[in-house]
């Protein structure tokens, strides 16, 4: 199912029930993360909050603030248009191992991929909402599409912008989603990067060294020219997951929304650069990054890791441009101590590519990413071993594809282990190692967040052989059973017992 509004997605989640309205003013300084974070911590994710009069410094914002949408995997499987994120995965999956028809009914299912396929580009219109109400910042002038008050010229001081938490170094929008191209291909990346607010019109721009809008930047400052830089807010939910997604550099993530929707994104031109953003997003930030410009000093922010990052340089973006629809939801997000609203976008992201992983691996049966390793310090991971050192080899590859770069730890156990359930992986990982002969380090690139690492950006990685060891793997000893009743035993007291004794 396709949202042509944010504010839409937010009526389907009342409508199911997955909504709080919070309708006296509730500060945007701290306070809303307060609220927002008690409701992330409940059982499940909680509800998605929907703040009516988020106030800025005591004054009301024009914008309602929309926090937690996407903190659970009900709320998760609704903004992919899917009954389940494991039924997206399973549409994925079957996309991946097509193969060449056998019989009329295998066309007619192929026909039907490819129709569903034509949806993945995005397409070019003439206009859209969040064009609705514009402002110019280029030369001073001042352009409206419509005549409305409660607006007052907006920059970015209007937005409900939060300051998430008390050591925080000022307000950040939390849920960007940052276009940029490349100057050489012209192929468009759409990524999410922290900005924080330092004027109206100037905010920082937190695109860490491997991240693919920093190295779009540099290969603008080596030609010497100014990067266009647009940020849309809002929109269909499923931007704001395809912006996260793990794609391989160069696929547009809009294509992956296409998909994900089954319906085509509708874009639309930038008034004030060369870019494209979708027409039906609620806030519009068009602007630029200069590379010959000084960078300046970006946080502290309290991040998903659970401690502040620091303060460091990065660049500074301008606002060259803000549009927004009359109607337009404030998305936001909030980071730190887990469980929190990543984790479930997290998660759906490694149900939705494990297909991908398992072409590469075929071996692998699943792989989970604990919320207290937030993301990149723990992956649980279950194979069908059939040849020695097979453990090895899929922590060598895993740490070699995308993000999985930055895992500190990995674990690998058996087919028969639910690596969703961390009491079974743990005890598994200390049932069946030797500390010695089944742990392995290796060093290579770490998070530019991790603070612990010696040395920014390269630090050590662990993998842990949880598996059964074979013969070959110099293991002379017997292994012995995993305790379990047999199946027949477990039937007749079922049938005697049917709802427990």
């Amino acid at each position: 199912m396709a949202y042509d509004s944010f504010r839409g997605f937010l009526q389907a989640l009342e409508k199911a029930g997955e909504l709080k309205r919070i309708r006296q003013p509730v500060a945007t300084e701290l306070e809303i993360t307060e609220l927002a974070d008690r409701e992330m911590k409940s059982p499940g994710g909680g509800k998605a909050l929907l703040f009516e009069q988020p106030t800025i410094e005591g004054r009301p914002s024009p914008f309602p603030l929309a926090i937690n949408t996407l903190g659970s995997h009900k709320r998760m499987a609704m903004s992919l248009g899917a009954d389940s994120v494991e039924a997206a995965a399973a549409e994925m999956g079957a996309l991946l191992n097509a193969r060449p028809p056998a019989s009329f009914g295998e066309v007619i299912q192929l026909l039907g991929t490819a129709l569903e396929l034509r949806h993945a580009k995005p397409k070019i219109v003439g206009g859209g909402a969040c064009q609705e109400v514009v402002r110019r910042f280029e030369g001073g002038e001042k352009t409206a599409a419509v005549t409305d008050r409660r607006y007052s010229w907006p920059t970015l001081l209007e937005l409900p912008i939060l300051k998430c938490w008390p050591l925080d170094a000022g307000r950040f929008l939390t849920l960007p989603c940052v276009v940029t191209r490349d100057p050489d291909t012209g192929e468009r990346n759409v990524g999410m990067y922290r900005m924080q607010v330092f004027d109206g019109q100037t905010t920082g721009m937190h695109w860490q060294l491997h991240k693919v809008g920093a190295r779009h930047g540099q290969r603008h400052g080596e030609t010497g020219r100014r990067m266009p830089v647009s940020v849309f807010l809002g929109g269909d939910p499923v931007f704001t997951f395809a912006a996260t997604a793990p794609l391989p550099d160069g696929l547009d993530e809009f294509v992956l929304a296409g998909w994900l929707r089954k319906k085509s994104v509708e874009l639309v031109k930038c008034l004030t650069n060369d870019l494209e953003v979708p027409a039906g997003a609620d806030v519009v930030l068009e602007g630029y990054v200069d590379p010959a410009e000084p960078l300046r000093a970006e946080g502290p922010f309290g991040d998903h890791t659970g401690y502040y990052s620091l303060a460091d340089q990065y660049p500074a973006f301008h606002l060259t441009a803000i549009t927004h629809r009359q109607d337009a939801v404030y998305p936001a997000t909030i980071v730190g101590m887990p469980p929190m609203e990543d984790f479930y976008i997290g998660s759906a992201s490694v149900k939705l590519f494990l297909p991908v992983f398992k072409m590469t691996f075929p071996e692998l049966v699943d792989l989970a990413l604990p919320a207290e390793g937030v993301f990149h310090n723990l992956a649980f991971v279950s194979i069908k071993k059939t040849y020695p050192m097979q453990a090895y080899k899929i922590m060598h590859g895993l740490w070699g594809m995308g993000q999985m770069m930055f895992t500190k730890y990995i674990v690998v156990v058996d087919e028969d282990v639910n690596v969703h359930n961390t009491s079974e992986v743990l005890f598994r990982l200390c049932a069946t190692t030797d500390p010695q002969r089944d742990a392995l380090f290796t060093r290579g690139p770490a998070d530019a967040l991790d603070h612990a690492t010696s040395q920014f950006a390269v630090g050590s990685k662990m993998g842990l052989d949880a598996t059964r060891k074979l013969p070959g793997e110099g293991f002379p000893r017997e292994w012995p059973p995993l305790i379990k009743m047999s199946d027949e035993v477990r039937r007749k007291m079922d049938q005697l017992f049917p709802g427990g004794v």
